[in-house]
């Protein structure tokens, strides 16, 4: 039994592609790994507190910092997130690409989570994650066709890598703004993708 966290992340609600791939994966996983604990979060819904000047301040703290009561509340939506990330074997992100970079609801969730000493720490020789996750599985729609060499992936690439997530797993389903033929071929190809991967 693995414990699976699903995120979705964009803004358009049932009109979402990357939400509907999403959501077939909740479902192929269900099927076929039936004694998995699957969680799903919406983050576009969850409306969490964007990091400002004040709340920066709360990530990591100064010995005898004093908190303020808003740095508090924040400080304890972050633990609660990081907790509920460690609890997990498995990450899936959907990920929606809007002008060529990741939602603003995904970013701020990782701001969230990114916390030193919590989910990372700095030695000597480098960053070490603590997140605990072994595997994330990243489900990415967009409007145009940006290659595996887009900088969205590599972004989370390096900030999944940072956290200690080592296996990391991209399917795409790219060009839904090019016509109904390229997007209905594109969405079954990412579906296919998503049926390989649950089967190994």
């Amino acid at each position: 039994m693995r414990k699976v966290l699903f995120l979705k992340s964009s803004i358009l609600g049932g009109y979402s592609q990357s939400s509907h791939l999403v959501d077939y994966a909740v479902e192929q996983w269900k099927k076929s790994h039936p004694n998995d604990v699957i969680t799903v979060r919406d983050l576009a819904v969850d409306n969490l507190p964007f990091l400002d000047g004040e709340l920066v301040g709360m990530l990591a703290p100064a010995e005898g910092t004093v908190l303020t009561d808003r740095q508090k509340s924040v400080q304890a939506t972050s633990d609660a997130l990081i907790a509920q990330l460690k609890d997990q074997d498995v990450l899936v992100l959907g990920v929606a690409i809007y002008n060529f970079n990741i939602s603003t609801h995904l970013k701020n969730y990782i701001d969230l989570i990114c916390r030193a000493g919590q989910t990372f720490r700095y030695t000597e020789s480098g960053p070490i994650g603590l997140s605990g996750v072994k595997e994330a599985l990243v489900l990415k729609a967009n409007g145009g066709i940006y290659g595996e060499t887009h900088s969205s992936i590599a972004y989370l690439k390096q900030v999944l890598g940072f956290i200690g997530i080592e296996e990391i797993n991209f399917i795409s389903a790219e060009g839904m703004g090019y016509g109904d033929e390229v997007k209905t071929k594109s969405i079954a190809d990412a579906k296919a993708a998503i049926d390989a991967y649950l089967s190994k």
